[in-house]
């Protein structure tokens, strides 16, 4: 008996519809999600006293603004008051 050098035809996979559509909401979500942690898990969280520091520096920015811009507001507020008493 001789050997033949057919071969089966191979099976064919049927094609999807459209191989650049996404996949459905919930796997984007999911994946998602997944990355998420994983960003997380990289991340250098500062020290309690370095977090303290910095938010004290960020009230006492925000008090010394306070201050320059109700000075200003009082300012024109006076200068308002000296205009309109004078009727110019």
């Amino acid at each position: 008996m001789a050997k033949t050098n057919e071969q089966k035809p191979a099976a064919q996979k049927p094609a999807k519809a459209n191989k650049n559509q996404k996949p459905n909401i919930f796997v984007r979500m999911w994946t998602r999600i997944k990355e998420t942690f994983s960003e997380l898990k990289r991340v250098t969280w500062p020290s309690f006293g370095k977090t303290l520091k910095s938010t004290g520096v960020v009230l006492g920015i925000v008090l010394v603004f306070t201050v320059i811009v109700t000075a200003i507001n009082s300012g024109f507020s006076a200068l308002l008051q000296l205009i309109t008493q004078w009727g110019i």
